[in-house]
């Protein structure tokens, strides 16, 4: 297995391959062998031990982290599942850490375990790829005709809405969210309240602006899981436009969602848009049967819809399903000069 370089290790490194592909825009790298040990009980635990290890931090910046990565990059770490009953599992990370839930990285992986032939797929039909995660097991349901893969749907762990209409002080004057749970936290905000429009001219305006509610709300009450204080805090700020309904009837929305410390979805997010159709159920916004097509920043475009209810540490919770397409942009062998003193990386943003 190869050795990765540590801030203490200069030695040579001989490599990490890696398989990249899009979802609706965003980024996601995947890496099956990642050269460093991932220990843990489980997934969400092997997460938490991951961020505290320097040698798993180093790898993450190295592939993260420009000239490698940029900013806004995203991709996962395959690992063993929690049990028999999952594929495999994967910790998700981007130029901050790991996060505890990505749709789109989901949506990508199951595409690329059908596509890489890891999980067998009919011609023509549909397979289910389970994937254990930080924050629970999730299904990619990847549908494939004429032997390719056409779409995949992200089926989540159970969302709810938890709270609504908070008033948060920002550099625009207070503002109100609503905030929702879909395996990590979202604030939820109308653009329009703060004079904002979700189109690309504007996106350093809604950056700023999600970074301050973020980081606002990240210590609040309503940022608190109420059973795993590992899933605790705000992950996201997410900020859509109303665009009321399609010629079919279906509710019709565009975000942006600005996560970690101001990282943009190029995507419409998948697990931010299962938080916003739990909150928009809640609230009678969604009524049964209803889709929710939810488009990004840059044109891409996710369907959702509530497939099951249920009840989760006492919240009534809905089983949402993201329908995306994902597609394989490349496949790289990364390497490290030992004499590279900009090892592991950097960041302008």
């Amino acid at each position: 297995m190869a050795s990765t370089p540590t801030a203490s290790d200069t030695a040579e490194w001989e490599g990490v391959t890696t398989v990249d592909y899009h979802t609706g825009g965003e980024p996601f790298r995947i890496v099956a062998d990642p050269s460093v040990a991932l220990p843990g009980d489980g997934v969400a635990d092997r997460r938490v031990r991951a961020a505290a290890d320097p040698d798993v931090q180093h790898l993450r910046r190295v592939l993260c982290h420009e000239p490698r990565g940029h900013a806004d990059m995203y991709g996962g770490f395959i690992t063993p599942p929690d049990d028999d009953g999952a594929h495999f599992g994967v910790l998700f990370w981007h130029k901050d850490g790991f996060s505890t839930a990505c749709g789109h990285g989901t949506i990508a992986l199951g595409t690329w375990a059908v596509e890489s032939g890891l999980v067998q797929a009919p011609a023509d039909g549909v397979v289910d790829v389970r994937i254990d995660v930080p924050s629970g097991r999730v299904t990619a349901r990847v549908h494939v005709a004429q032997g390719r893969v056409s779409h995949t749907d992200f089926v989540n762990v159970p969302s709810h809405a938890i709270a609504r209409d908070v008033e948060v002080a920002t550099s625009r004057g207070p503002l109100r969210v609503d905030v929702g749970f879909g395996g990590a936290i979202y604030a939820q905000l109308d653009a329009r309240t703060a004079a904002l429009a979700v189109v690309p001219e504007q996106v350093d305006d809604l950056i700023a602006l999600g970074r301050e509610i973020k980081w606002a709300l990240n210590d609040h009450a309503v940022a608190q899981h109420p059973t795993d204080t590992r899933l605790s805090g705000v992950y996201g700020t997410t900020i859509y436009d109303d665009l009321g309904t399609t010629d079919d009837g279906r509710a019709h929305q565009r975000n942006v969602t600005v996560f970690a410390d101001g990282e943009v979805d190029r995507s419409p997010c998948g697990s931010g848009t299962c938080a916003r159709v739990a909150v928009l159920d809640a609230h009678g916004d969604l009524p049964d049967g209803r889709d929710l097509v939810h488009d990004s920043l840059v044109g891409s475009r996710f369907l959702a819809r509530v497939e099951e209810r249920t009840v989760v540490d006492g919240h009534e919770a809905v089983v949402v399903s993201v329908s995306g397409t994902a597609h394989r942009t490349g496949e790289h062998r990364f390497v490290v000069d030992p004499a590279d003193s900009l090892t592991p990386g950097f960041v302008l943003r």
